[in-house]
């Protein structure tokens, strides 16, 4: 059952231009799974609050992250104002996008922002040494949107069942990537078993949508193999 709790900010980290995250004081044990979310909200004001991923694995101990890609709306505004000592209150855990500890193979589709409960559960599987094979392909307009790119490549150093893909619309020098899209070619290339894997899909709802689509309509992928999750505030 969720629990909603008044808490401190700890502190507050630039991910890049645009997202912030944010590391709340959690007194107590954790009791969240890797992939779930929270709701966050601010000053006790009914219309500041938004549902957002925890960033942060089980393993981590001591806190709770969530971050945000910053708007123009009043929750980012007012978000965006906050500091280390400042309060917020957060209700958790919500969400079923979490890890089939059953399925040996895992495939994560994602884009922008999405990537947060990715980081999680990536972090959560090395931190405990799952054994799960991993493919992450995660797809921006540019290298300055890429978010978390220092721990992913962290952590596939550290275990060498994570392979990593970066996806950006146009090429970067000095950044290594596939430049377009997630499309049909780009998942037979950095996913050849794909018939082997369960999916995850966490982005855009426009683009959650159409890589369900193109997986199970054109690659024959089973429908109970692929996991998505849209949430309000997204």
């Amino acid at each position: 059952m969720p629990v909603e709790i008044k808490v401190k900010i700890k502190e507050v980290i630039q991910r890049n231009y645009n997202v912030k995250s944010f590391r709340l004081e959690i007194p107590g044990i954790l009791d969240f799974q890797a992939g779930q979310f929270l709701l966050v909200k601010l000053k006790d004001d009914p219309q500041l609050k938004r549902y957002l991923s925890i960033s942060n694995s089980p393993t981590e101990e001591r806190y709770l992250e969530f971050t945000k890609k910053l708007t123009q709306s009043n929750f980012s505004k007012t978000l965006d104002n906050l500091k280390a000592g400042d309060q917020v209150t957060v209700a958790y855990p919500f969400g079923k996008f979490i890890l089939d500890e059953s399925s040996p193979k895992i495939a994560f589709l994602s884009g922008g922002i999405g990537i947060t409960p990715i980081r999680s559960i990536c972090k959560y599987v090395v931190d405990k040494n799952l054994g799960s094979d991993i493919v992450l392909v995660y797809s921006n307009r540019s290298a300055k949107d890429v978010i978390f790119k220092e721990d992913f490549d962290a952590l596939a150093k550290s275990y060498p069942r994570l392979k990593v893909a970066y996806v950006l619309s146009e090429a970067e020098l000095g950044f290594k990537c596939i430049v377009g899209r997630i499309d049909l070619q780009v998942i037979k290339n950095e996913v050849p078993d794909y018939q082997e894997r369960k999916f995850y899909l966490c982005g855009p709802p426009q683009m959650v949508e159409g890589l369900h689509k193109l997986l199970v309509e054109e690659l024959g992928v089973a429908k109970e193999m692929v996991v998505t999750e849209n949430f309000q505030g997204y």
